[in-house]
């Protein structure tokens, strides 16, 4: 196998596995939405800063316990998700059918500007509303998504060789 094509091949299931972890965060929230719904509104109403032992801090006053802001919210990350299911679905359909890196490109990057976002989303939305204090993990998960979206943006846009 020659370098070229070993780096298409990397690159290649690098979008395709992209694009299927998108789709499937996607499904996930349409499918269990009020589940959805009801751990954003948990991170939004600071409700684990409320559990035993309670954790007394200004940033409480910032709690929204409305319904209607969490599955707003939702919807907000839903869509930036769907937005980048289908440009990165596009960019490997470029890459695998079309061969071409240089068209795949926009594509993904579009797809790993829509995951940044609604990553950003979460994230910035979870440190407005504490959640280092008590979902510690999910900030970190949050954070290892972030280096995810980077990494995947210099693979695509590096010249390897």
């Amino acid at each position: 196998m020659s370098l070229h094509h070993s780096l298409w091949l990397f690159m290649a299931i690098h979008a395709v596995g992209l694009a299927v972890w998108l789709t499937i965060s996607v499904i996930n929230n349409c499918r269990a939405f009020s589940g959805s719904t009801a751990a954003v509104g948990a991170t939004m109403s600071m409700a684990p800063l409320k559990q035993p032992p309670n954790i007394d801090t200004p940033l409480l006053s910032r709690a929204i316990g409305s319904h209607a802001f969490h599955r707003m919210a939702l919807w907000v990350v839903l869509a930036l998700q769907a937005v980048a299911a289908v440009a990165c679905w596009t960019g490997c359909w470029q890459l695998l059918v079309g061969g071409d890196l240089d068209a795949a490109r926009p594509w993904l990057n579009v797809a790993l500007s829509a995951f940044t976002a609604f990553l950003f989303a979460m994230h910035l939305g979870g440190l407005w509303f504490a959640y280092w204090i008590r979902q510690e993990g999910l900030q970190l998960t949050h954070i290892a998504l972030l280096v995810w979206a980077v990494a995947a943006f210099f693979l695509f846009n590096t010249t390897w060789a």
